[in-house]
């Protein structure tokens, strides 16, 4: 959206949310050290057409059906079940060109209650749940007449899921309990803890030394780390697969993202894994002006290419590409529906992985800037990768005003602690 010549298309974006969120600082809210509003750019921002220009527009809607052949969406409202707002309205909008990038949504693997009873870490809703469940059983924990059992299990959280996210999580909470909590809450420093469980390797994608040295530095700040399969999720425990039963006051879920109900319903091809299948161009060769991105979009076997790993810098470089491709596109005179038939379309989209990054707690970090997993390359750990990490993300926020923010978030962390205020 931000790339797109405005000039010669008009934009309608079609979303649930009027904002983007800079998920890689997404945990950093949960505890405080950043503010929910560091992490979400508003759209109106990042393309100003849609608040501006007379024939772009901004809907908070989602989509629920596509016509390819009428080059029509089919439409709904969003309301998140506000009190006395308009009931779901549904409608179509005609294009020329259409981009599906819907993202992709948390994977459960079928197991019971996860749905009802864990917290995603996706969006800034998700990170307030989260923030506000926590210092809730904080205070809760304290109160006279609970139980030694319940103050423990109450103050037990859980992280499902080793990946980055939930390795960022479990670091920023346990620095959060040591630096923050054992202060302010002294009278149940002792009953706080962090457990978190991978059915396998934590940060798998990661150098086996980078891996080791998480490991040591959870051990270390606290986290426990426990290998195993969740089978069942109950409101106050979870069960894994050799029998053992996990009481816990907050859950949160992080074992990575499948394919959406939507996107399943789309009658699109699909490339390994339920996505949208597209092209090395990013079309879906199906039909015409349809393309895709981000989460919801996997090459096609047919290209021989393996599908991109759902993060956020292969979104960010399609999206850059498939912009200058739709310019292209238009210059070219292929604007318009079914009109881009004889337009060269140029290179075809390539993808270079620019490295993985994950921090690990205060002041450590880890850097791994290999290409893939065979490859050679560098790969740091400690305090010079904290220092990149936060540099390189401080550098990808989108807006001026958001670094602004984020690095004042930092400093205020740094000199006064994180606010508990429950608000």
């Amino acid at each position: 959206m931000k790339d797109l010549d405005t000039t010669g298309y008009e934009v309608v974006c079609v979303s649930p949310r009027n904002h983007m969120v800079f998920t890689p600082l997404l945990a950093s809210t949960c505890v405080g050290t950043l503010e929910f509003r560091s992490v979400a750019e508003p759209l109106a921002r990042i393309q100003p057409a849609v608040s501006k220009s007379p024939g772009s527009y901004f809907l908070l809607a989602r989509c629920t059906a596509v016509d390819p052949d009428a080059h029509t969406i089919d439409c709904e409202t969003v309301t998140e079940g506000e009190k006395d707002a308009l009931k779901p309205w549904k409608f179509k909008v005609a294009y020329d060109k259409l981009v599906f990038a819907c993202g992709a949504e948390a994977s459960t693997f079928g197991i019971r209650g996860v749905t009802d009873h864990a917290i995603f870490l996706r969006e800034v809703h998700h990170a307030q749940e989260i923030r506000r469940k926590l210092l809730l059983n904080l205070m809760l924990s304290d109160v006279p007449g609970i139980s030694e059992e319940e103050k423990r299990r109450l103050l037990h959280c859980v992280v499902v899921g080793g990946g980055p996210t939930g390795v960022e999580f479990s670091g920023e909470l346990s620095d959060f309990i040591i630096r923050d909590v054992k202060q302010r809450y002294s009278h149940v420093k002792d009953y706080i803890h962090v457990t978190l469980i991978e059915a396998n390797e934590i940060l798998s994608s990661f150098d086996v030394r980078l891996r080791q040295y998480a490991t040591n530095q959870l051990i270390k700040s606290g986290v426990r780390l426990v290998r195993g399969i969740v089978k069942d999720v109950q409101s106050n425990k979870l069960i894994l697969d050799n029998g053992e039963e996990v009481p816990y006051g907050l859950l949160v879920w992080s074992t990575g993202v499948g394919a959406s109900s939507f996107v399943k319903s789309l009658p699109f091809p699909k490339s390994p894994g339920g996505r949208i299948g597209v092209d090395e161009w990013l079309r879906v060769p199906s039909v015409r002006d349809v393309f895709a991105i981000g989460d919801c979009s996997g090459f096609l076997e047919s290209t021989g290419k393996d599908v991109l790993p759902a993060l956020a810098q292969v979104a960010e470089r399609q999206g850059k590409y498939l912009a200058r491709l739709l310019n292209h596109i238009m210059k070219a005179g292929g604007g318009h529906a079914n009109c881009e038939i004889n337009v060269d379309l140029g290179p075809a989209f390539v993808y270079k992985h620019l490295g993985s990054m994950a921090t690990v707690g205060r002041y450590k970090a880890l850097v791994d800037l290999r290409q893939s997993k065979e490859s050679r390359g560098i790969s740091l750990a400690g305090f010079v990768s904290w220092f990149i990490w936060r540099s390189a993300y401080l550098t990808r926020v989108i807006s001026w005003r958001n670094r602004l923010y984020v690095a004042i978030n930092w400093l205020t962390t740094l000199l006064f602690g994180r606010d508990i205020s429950r608000i």
